[in-house]
C-alpha cells in the first residue's frame, strides 16, 4: 500500500490522489492501487520554518529560534509517517516539495522507503532535455532559498527563478490563491511568472509547488496536462514513481 503525507496543501494531496487514480484506472474497484492518504493539515507551515540546513543542526552558532522552528515541522513530518507506516504502507510518498527540506532527517529517523520529488523530477528531466538547457524553477521562497532543486540539478542544467518581484506579484499569490480555493484567479495570476522564464529561454518549466499545477491547469484536460510540453509537474512523475515502486512489492 502506498502511503501519502499530505496536507501541503490539502487540494495538492488531493491532486495527487486525483493523478495516481486517473493513470491507474482499473476497469473495477479491485484493479485501482491501494493507498493511503493522512492529510495532515496541521503540519506547521514549512516556507515559514526554514532557517537552518539540517546537517548544521548542531552548530552552536545557529540561533535556537531557527533550530526550534526546524525541530517543529520535523516532529510533525515524523508523526505523520509514523502514522503511515503503523497502517501498513510499504513506502511512503510527500506531495510537497518544500518538505523535501526535510527529507534527509526523515529518511535517517523512518525506516521505511520515501520517494524524493525532486529527485524523481530530475530523472523525468533526463530523458526530456538536453544537458545544461536552461529550466525554469516556479516554487515557493522557502523551496527556491534551500536549493532542494538545485541540489540535484545544478550538475546537468542551469535552473532560473523569476525575479523578486515576479516571485511575490505572481508566483506567492498564486500559491496562496489556490490554497484558498480560487484557482480561476490563480490561473490569471501565474501566467506573468510563465512569460518571465519563457523570454529567457527556458525549455521547460519545473512547477515546484504542488498547488501550482492546480492552477496553471484548471479547466484543462487530463490529457493535456499530461502532454504538456514545456511544463513539468512534480505530482504527475510522483505518481509515475509511486506506481513503479507499488508494482514491484
Amino acid at each position: 500500500m502506498i502511503g501519502i503525507l499530505g496536507g501541503m496543501g490539502t487540494q495538492a494531496g488531493l491532486d495527487f490522489c486525483n493523478k495516481l487514480a486517473i493513470l491507474y484506472r482499473g476497469k473495477i474497484d479491485q484493479e485501482y492501487p491501494l493507498f493511503l492518504l493522512y492529510n495532515k493539515s496541521n503540519i506547521p507551515g514549512r516556507p515559514e520554518s526554514i532557517g537552518v540546513q539540517t546537517k548544521n543542526l548542531s552548530d552552536k552558532t545557529i540561533n535556537k529560534k531557527s533550530k526550534k522552528k526546524y525541530s517543529l515541522v520535523l516532529d510533525s513530518l515524523l508523526k505523520g509517517c509514523r502514522v503511515l507506516k503503523k497502517s501498513k504502507c510499504k513506502f511512503i510518498v510527500i506531495p510537497c516539495n518544500t518538505a523535501h527540506y526535510w527529507y534527509d532527517d526523515l529518511r535517517k529517523k523512518i525506516n521505511l522507503p520515501i520517494i524524493n520529488m525532486p529527485k524523481e523530477v530530475l530523472n523525468h528531466t533526463i530523458g526530456k532535455c538536453k544537458k545544461n538547457s536552461t529550466i525554469g524553477l516556479l516554487a515557493t521562497e522557502g523551496t527556491l532559498k534551500t536549493g532542494i532543486y538545485n541540489r540535484f540539478f545544478d550538475k546537468n542544467y542551469n535552473l532560473i527563478y523569476p525575479n523578486t518581484i515576479t516571485q511575490k506579484k505572481s508566483v506567492n499569490r498564486a500559491i496562496k490563491l489556490v490554497k484558498m480555493g480560487k484557482v480561476k484567479a490563480a490561473n490569471k495570476i501565474i501566467k506573468p511568472a510563465i512569460e518571465y522564464l519563457i523570454k529567457r529561454g527556458c525549455k521547460k518549466i519545473i512547477l515546484g509547488c504542488t498547488e501550482l499545477p492546480i492552477a496553471i491547469f484548471a479547466f484543462k484536460s487530463f490529457k493535456t496536462i499530461k502532454s504538456s510540453k514545456i511544463f513539468l509537474d512534480p505530482n504527475l512523475i510522483l505518481a509515475y514513481a509511486a506506481m513503479k515502486k507499488y508494482n514491484k512489492n
